[in-house]
């Protein structure tokens, strides 16, 4: 799945690029702005939360049609810290428009979700208003992986480099990434394996690195679990867009954790 799902941002990008050629050049020269994504996850009161606008998955099908931009007020509202959207949109569906209209509808910092393959996606998602983004250490060679990073923090924005698989376990100390998620969902055949984050927080804690656990997450019990196991945050997705009340669902995860 990992790999079709790369090959449709591969095959999206050449459309991309020729429609704004000139993007990367024309947001590189743009003063940066102070990356504040990683910051707001490192400070503030309980639990810290990237929250996900997702309306699908190829798991799950159709999750939840909603209003993004109401969806991720009542995870402000719920009290997290960032918020994420999923923005490819085959798959997922999702769009760039969906993060411009959660950036107008507040003000925490913003992960764009994809499976980005090429710099020019990070300008996409600067120009739409992203914070951060996300780099999947399995998705592309280590070179390539390499440029996208360097990209992104050329252009101001914080890097969450996830990672699944423990042959991807160097890509962090590579890049001297500090801010590293553990996927508990395997990419390629879409299982879910609670245990991952255990298994591979021990290899991946380095001082100054804050560890994101990721997928699977449904209750403050998955929080505790996981904090004790040196999770310093967590993304969480489809349990939110699921529930009944997003803020009462959000404030329950966050406050899981005194």
């Amino acid at each position: 799945m990992l790999g079709h799902l790369v090959s449709l941002a591969t095959e999206d990008l050449a459309r991309l690029k020729r429609e704004r050629p000139g993007l990367l050049a024309e947001v590189a020269s743009r003063p940066r702005r102070p990356p504040r994504f990683e910051a707001a996850l490192r400070s503030g009161p309980g639990f810290p939360l990237i929250c996900e606008v997702k309306q699908a998955s190829p798991s799950a099908g159709l999750i939840r049609s909603t209003d993004p931009a109401a969806q991720a007020r009542a995870y402000v509202d719920g009290g997290a810290r960032c918020v994420s959207v999923l923005t490819e949109k085959r798959r997922f569906g999702g769009s760039l428009d969906h993060l411009r209209s959660v950036r107008e509808a507040v003000d925490v910092p913003l992960l764009r979700k994809d499976f980005i393959v090429d710099p020019h996606m990070i300008a996409e998602a600067v120009e739409a208003g992203a914070d951060a983004v996300l780099l999947i250490a399995g998705a592309v060679e280590p070179a390539r992986l390499a440029e996208l990073w360097t990209t992104a923090r050329e252009l101001g924005v914080d890097v969450l480099l996830e990672v699944v698989q423990p042959f991807e376990l160097a890509a962090p100390d590579a890049l001297a990434a500090t801010l590293v998620g553990v996927n508990a969902r395997d990419l390629e055949t879409l299982e879910v394996d609670e245990a991952r984050f255990e298994r591979l927080s021990p290899s991946l804690g380095r001082p100054g690195r804050l560890l994101v656990a990721e997928s699977g997450i449904r209750t403050p019990e998955d929080i505790r679990r996981l904090a004790a196991a040196g999770a310093g945050a967590g993304l969480v997705g489809e349990s939110l867009m699921r529930a009944a009340d997003p803020v009462a669902a959000v404030r329950a995860l966050v406050e899981a954790v005194a």
